[in-house]
Formats: C-alpha cells, structure tokens, sequence
C-alpha cells in the first residue's frame, strides 16, 4: 500500500491498529499535507521539495498508481485514495469518521525554512477539528511527535494539553537519567537505541515517562520491545503485530 496515502490508513484502521501516525510538511502555500520525504522523489512522479509548491500544484502528482495494488488493470484507473496526496485536514476528517478509540500521532518534520510555522499552523488545525484541548470522551487523541526538542516545546506552548512525544534516534545529554527536555513525558526512541541501551526504558520509566518505540516490522523487534517494557509499538505491519500479541 502505498505510504502516506488515505487507502494505506484506512486499512491500518480496518485491521484493528489502535492509532496512526503521520508525518506533516508545510505547502509553499501554508498547507499541511502527509508527506514523510523533504522531497518528492521517492513517493511521488513528482521532483524537488515538498514546500516549494504549492498544494494545487502537488495535488497533479502521482503517489503511488505503481505501487502494488494501485491499479487494478490497464483499463481501469488507480484508486484515488492509493494514488492521491493526502492533506491532514483529510486524515482527521477521516479518523473522526472512523467512529471508534483511534491515537493519532502526528510528526512535525525538522529542520524546515518554515521553522515553528509548522507547529502553530498544525496547532490552528487540531483546534478547528475539536483536537487541541482534549477532552476525556473523545475517543480521537492527538499526540505531537518530533526530533526536535525546540517544535515540542512550541507545541506545549500553544496546546499544554497535547500529549508530545520528543523522538531520539542518538541518546543527548541528561536522558541516560531518564529526564526528558522541555516537558516532554513521552520518549520516542528508535529500535537501534532499545537494543543498544537496556537501561534507558527502565530509566525513562523510572522518571515517570512513557516510550514508544520505532519502527517495529518483525517479530523479533517486537519480541524486543515487549522484554524492554515499552508503552506503545509504532509499525508499518499493524496486522502482524497484532497477530503477535494476540490480538
């Protein structure tokens, strides 16, 4: 399925997964749309950065009619929802429709020329769908993530209710202790540092944190990440892992 798309979240839905996560870029027009790359290359017919255009321009893109399952044959066209950029004002429409629990995770990608633009503009969006300020029956909860302390403190900023999530894929200073920047109260660190440092989710937890762990595809990352005590899996395999925990 290919990634970023509405079919590919849909049918992470469809299979049980208990969130979703995404990434978001500005739109040289100040939309934000989910895009995972600085640039268009790999996921798109499309070249150069993502906000160097605008979102009309990057809507006549194609992200993925060749991806397996795009098209069904040559006489019949790709599925818009596999082949289409998907906006996050889309996503959250789409998560709202879902009608059930759903975590939402969403990533502000760094470093970016629209510096902490991204935060406030995705900040606005949670705020006009009802997101910002959660409260305890929504069953739709949006979590921040980002690998950049600086965003994650925007965020707390402008929505101290939203649950934010401070990515590591290389261990700074202090977090050996378990104390995260900025008042972060969940970690994000990737697999590579799960393996590398059994005592850092122990610590983590030890200063009253939660962990996600990324990105977790294969039963022995899994069988991993569960003997580390993590608090939530992030995956590109929701069926698998699912199956794994017996669920």
């Amino acid at each position: 399925m290919p990634e970023h798309t509405l079919a590919a979240y849909l049918k992470a839905l469809d299979e049980g997964a208990d969130g979703l996560e995404c990434d978001v870029r500005l739109t040289r027009d100040g939309h934000l749309v989910c895009v995972h790359d600085r640039r268009l290359d790999r996921t798109s017919n499309g070249r150069g950065r993502v906000g160097a255009y605008t979102l009309a321009e990057l809507e006549q893109l194609d992200y993925g009619s060749w991806h397996t399952g795009g098209a069904i044959d040559g006489d019949v066209p790709a599925d818009p929802d596999r082949t289409r950029l998907l906006t996050l004002d889309t996503l959250l429409r789409a998560v709202r429709a879902a009608g059930r629990k759903v975590e939402l995770l969403i990533e502000t990608k760094h470093p970016t020329r629209h510096g902490s633009e991204v935060e406030r503009r995705l900040v606005a969006m949670l705020h006009r769908h009802g997101l910002a300020d959660p409260r305890p029956d929504d069953p739709v909860r949006v979590t921040v993530m980002s690998f950049s302390p600086l965003a994650v403190r925007q965020v707390r900023r402008l929505a101290p209710r939203l649950s934010t999530v401070l990515l590591l894929d290389v261990l700074p200073p202090g977090l050996r202790r378990g104390r995260l920047p900025f008042g972060a109260r969940i970690a994000g660190p990737s697999l590579k540092l799960l393996r590398t440092r059994p005592r850092l989710v122990p610590a983590l937890h030890a200063a009253g944190n939660r962990v996600y762990v990324w990105t977790v595809n294969e039963a022995p990352e899994l069988d991993l990440a569960l003997a580390r005590g993590v608090d939530g899996i992030i995956t590109d395999r929701p069926a698998l892992i699912l199956e794994r925990l017996g669920r």
